[in-house]
């Protein structure tokens, strides 16, 4: 027993229920993520629309036909800014010489003059050399005047002798039929031309 007095608080009844200040415990709530699943659903199909879909569909970029206009106005303005040829002046053709029709072309070989006669001699041990190329120079349109055997001093090559420029159309001729290259202008022969066979004439 105590000391103190008795007072309401000691009056329990018999068959009580559960009296006094209870917290009740709370369960803690969690954030609903089908909300942000379902955003991130639709998200990633209009992704794969406008990946796979628009473009076989023919929905393409807009910056295309921009760069494909001003690459069209950028040759037309080049084209506009190119000089057009003037009618006063005429075009003259590529690869064709600007020489007016009053100039003239020199001639680089001398003229041939055929009824000089052309004199043939062997300076050479071949016999019969020099009557076989007097047949040439015949054949070739010149007439003879001495074939024969050269008596005077050796001669280290085959020549083609002409007197004055006169015959050098000839020698140039009668050079290049025989395939003689050396030619020499001399006044001691009293014939127009002289063609001397030397050694390793064939």
């Amino acid at each position: 027993m105590t000391k103190f007095a008795r007072d309401e608080f000691d009056r329990v009844p018999q068959s009580s229920s559960r009296q006094g200040v209870h917290r009740l415990v709370a369960t803690a709530s969690r954030p609903a993520l089908w909300p942000v699943l379902l955003l991130g659903g639709i998200a990633l199909a209009v992704g794969l629309v406008a990946f796979l879909i628009l473009p076989k569909l023919g929905f393409t970029s807009s910056t295309t036909p921009q760069a494909t206009v001003t690459a069209n106005a950028s040759k037309q303005s080049a084209a506009a800014s190119a000089p057009a040829p003037s009618a006063s002046s005429p075009v003259q053709p590529s690869g064709q010489p600007g020489d007016t029709p009053s100039s003239t072309q020199t001639p680089t070989t001398a003229p041939l003059d055929k009824t000089a006669t052309v004199a043939v001699y062997n300076g050479t041990a071949t016999g019969g050399l020099a009557a076989r190329v007097a047949g040439v120079v015949q054949g070739g349109g010149w007439p003879l005047s001495t074939v024969a055997n050269w008596g005077g001093m050796p001669q280290q090559t085959s020549s083609v002798f002409y007197k004055g420029p006169a015959q050098k159309g000839n020698a140039e001729a009668l050079g290049k039929l025989l395939g003689i290259a050396n030619l020499v202008d001399s006044a001691e022969f009293q014939q127009p031309v002289v063609v001397i066979l030397g050694p390793g004439y064939k």
